[in-house]
Formats: C-alpha cells, structure tokens, sequence
C-alpha cells in the first residue's frame, strides 16, 4: 500500500499544475478594463445625478443667502437693519455703522446717504405686516422725504 500513495501524489500534482496553468491562460485572456455598455439608463442616471448636485449647490448658496451670513459677524461693523424696495433697482437701506444708523438710498450705479441718525432715536423696523400702523420704518421713510421736498422747494424760491 505504501506505493500507490506516492502515485496519487504525484497525479494530484500533475493536474493542480495543469489546472493552475489553464486558470493563468483564461486570466491572461481577459481583458483587462471592459468598459460599461452606454445605454439610456445609464446617461439618465448620469444626467439626474449630476442635476441633484447642480440643485444642492443652488440650494445651498440660496439659504446662505437668506440666512444673512455673510455679512454677520462680531468682526463686522456694519450691519443691515433693514430694507425696503422703492422701485424695480432702487432700495433705501437702514444701515448700523458703530453708534450709528445711515439711511441711504441704493440704485443702480450710485449709493446716497438720506440721513444720519443715533442708534435707537428711533426704533428699529419690525417684519413687514399687514398692518400700516405698525410701520415704523415707512413712517420714518415719509418723513424725510417730506422733509427733503420742502428743502428743495425752500432752496428754488
């Protein structure tokens, strides 16, 4: 019995090496990228995500800028309080310079100052509502302009 071991050792040998050489054959024959088939749904996988991503850049830039962060901050000294559109470009702008509020009027090309007022002479606007009364800041508004149109009619006599 002890000769027949031997054998099978040796066969088993044999053909491990022989399957071993056959498996390198098939390895080498293969190719080493093979590229995706491009169908449709591929390209409208591409396509939607890279929409997504688009949609999360805008989404993003669009909540920073609502959220004011930008021009927040301690290391900041100016600071918008409020704002109020008078035309399609035009806006009037109360803003806190130290102890200081500016009303300046913003349009396209040129930033005026209307008027200098302290910090809390008067106070400052609440959200826009619907009620007319509870707009402090468009009474404030009114009135320097009244205040400018009479200079000017004061100036031209």
């Amino acid at each position: 019995m002890k000769p027949v071991m031997p054998v099978f050792r040796h066969i088993a040998t044999v053909l491990l090496l022989f399957f071993t050489h056959a498996a390198m054959a098939l390895e080498a024959a293969r190719p080493l990228y093979v590229p995706p088939v491009a169908g449709t749904g591929n390209m409208v996988k591409i396509t939607l995500s890279l929409l997504l991503v688009l949609a999360v850049i805008v989404g993003i830039a669009w909540l920073l800028k609502r959220l004011n962060l930008t021009q927040q901050g301690k290391g900041n000294l100016l600071r918008v309080i409020g704002s109020v559109a008078i035309g399609q470009r035009e806006r009037v702008v109360l803003v806190e310079v130290g102890d200081t509020w500016l009303l300046v009027g913003v349009g396209p090309g040129q930033i005026r100052t209307l008027h200098t007022l302290e910090k809390g002479s008067a106070q400052a606007p609440l959200p826009a509502s619907n009620n007319a009364t509870d707009n402090q800041f468009g009474k404030l508004l009114s009135s320097m302009l009244k205040n400018r149109q009479s200079g000017r009619q004061s100036d031209g006599s």
